[in-house]
């Protein structure tokens, strides 16, 4: 019986998000990051890991209203979508301002932001649900993955950062 038990937790610890998987998509955010802003979307590889991620937000200028997003979808400031480079299209995060602890949910829609150090483009009704105003322009946000969408058709569930636990 111990040994059946054994392989329970064994199995068990197979499935939580380990530190490496992480610091893979971590490698891959940040070759994102790096890349010039003329890079396509297709360019970058995408963050399947589920894991959390701390950056910078922005939000959509008013010029992007009624314009077509990468899922074909127009971009609705009164609507939750937002924009990343890593992300696959459809991938449901939480977003949290971490200066006024507000979060939203959100869809990602679009690619983008195409600005050095930022991870995700927000709907103007987004960034004002979690604190962001066009006077700051920017905050530091974490981005959540709630459901990753995955090339096979099926969807992770997001994990968190080991990094947490401690």
């Amino acid at each position: 019986m111990p040994v059946v038990a054994l392989l329970g937790v064994v199995g068990m610890a197979a499935c939580t998000p380990r530190f490496e998987e992480c610091t893979v998509a971590d490698t891959a955010q940040q070759y994102a990051q790096l890349l010039p802003e003329t890079a396509k979307a297709r360019d970058v590889r995408p963050d399947l890991s589920g894991c959390k991620r701390t950056g910078i937000a922005s939000f959509y200028a008013d010029m992007f209203t009624g314009r077509k997003m990468a899922d074909g979808t127009r971009m609705d400031p009164n609507a939750d979508n937002a924009a990343s480079r890593t992300l696959p299209l459809g991938t449901t995060a939480k977003v949290t301002n971490l200066e006024t602890g507000q979060s939203a949910e959100v869809t990602i829609q679009d690619r983008g932001p195409y600005v050095k150090g930022r991870i995700i483009d927000l709907s103007p009704a987004t960034a004002r649900q979690i604190g962001l105003d066009r006077q700051d322009g920017i905050a530091t946000v974490v981005v959540a993955p709630i459901e990753v969408p995955l090339p096979d058709g099926g969807v992770k569930r997001g994990g968190r950062d080991r990094r947490e636990d401690r």
